[in-house]
């Protein structure tokens, strides 16, 4: 009998224990960055634009935070300290979050946009197909810019305001650039590995390239069976890019799995953001003219591009 009992007080200190530890893994899990830390140093570029653009900018970044509605928690953002100085206005970029991917998550990759002269917007909403959190966080934005009591009064340049999203959060920006309430606001849009349009239907997620209206650029990677074969086949990103009649770019990078498209090809976003939000001519070129970047880039392919200036 007392073995009995032995044997029952050491398997129920085993359960707890293995209990705990999957606590404590889901506990990483839910908090641990989707985008590492040093990662502009890391990620491996094939072009001098490309590279130009992944490192840090010269803006010396500062963030603010304000309470949400619904599940989407708080509204992020992140923005060039001398905003707060001046008389200067800056561009806009909204990100859409990937399935269950929170904005706190992806603090690297918006503090590097910011060091660009960006203000970056995030918020806290694990589903963002629709384009809703999307629509009410740049609207939050544009409530300050009329609020004079806000460190952004009058600094939002209202004229030259973009987004991007990852995954589900590409679904969410096609669906915030052509049928939420501010879709006008928008003057370009990237998506990165957003779940294909005839995937996201079946999901009861969709949407439709034909209304878009805006510069799109369209990238994803050619590493893993979920990426290639479940998210965006090759297949039906070129017949995503051929639904775009918009000027258009895409292109994968070799060997970048789902995840890592969120800030592997992150040069080439910055750069976008840099030509059609601050005027930057130097980051056109990895996009325009007969021998534009990331077509002769050798960590590109299936490059597209169709755009007249």
């Amino acid at each position: 009998m007392k073995t009995a009992v032995k044997m029952l007080t050491v398997i129920s200190i085993v359960v707890l224990a293995v209990a705990a530890l999957l606590a404590v893994l889901i506990l990483r899990l839910l908090t641990a960055p989707m985008v590492p830390a040093g990662y502009t140093k890391a990620v491996k570029t094939g072009g001098g634009i490309e590279a130009a653009y992944l490192a840090e900018g010269g803006h010396k970044v500062k963030y603010a935070e304000a309470p949400a509605p619904c599940d989407w928690k708080k509204f992020e953002l992140y923005y060039p300290a001398e905003l707060e100085q001046g008389e200067n206005t800056y561009p806009v970029v909204v990100f859409v979050n990937g399935t269950g991917v929170y904005g706190s998550k992806y603090k690297a990759l918006f503090r590097h946009l910011a060091s660009w002269g960006f203000i970056v917007l995030g918020n806290e909403d694990p589903s963002t197909c629709a384009g809703d959190s999307a629509d009410a966080t740049l609207a939050y934005l544009l409530a300050e810019n009329s609020n004079p009591d806000s460190v952004f009064f009058h600094r939002v340049d209202l004229e030259n305001i973009g987004i991007s999203g990852h995954s589900q959060g590409g679904v969410g920006v096609f669906n915030a650039v052509t049928a939420a309430a501010h879709s006008s606001c928008y003057k370009t849009a990237v998506a990165l590995s957003p779940t294909q349009e005839e995937g996201a239907a079946a999901l009861n997620m969709p949407y439709d390239l034909t209304k878009l209206i805006i510069p799109t650029l369209l990238l994803a990677g050619t590493a893993g069976d979920f990426e290639t074969q479940l998210v965006i086949p090759i297949g039906q990103m070129e017949k995503m890019y051929q639904r775009m009649d918009v000027p258009k770019v895409i292109a994968r990078k070799t060997g970048c799995e789902h995840g890592q498209t969120l800030y592997e090809m992150d040069g080439y976003v910055t750069a976008w953001f840099m030509w059609h939000l601050q005027g930057d001519e130097r980051a056109a070129g990895a996009f325009t003219g007969d021998s534009a970047e990331i077509s002769r880039n050798p960590l590109y392919q299936d490059v597209k591009i169709a755009y007249t200036r």
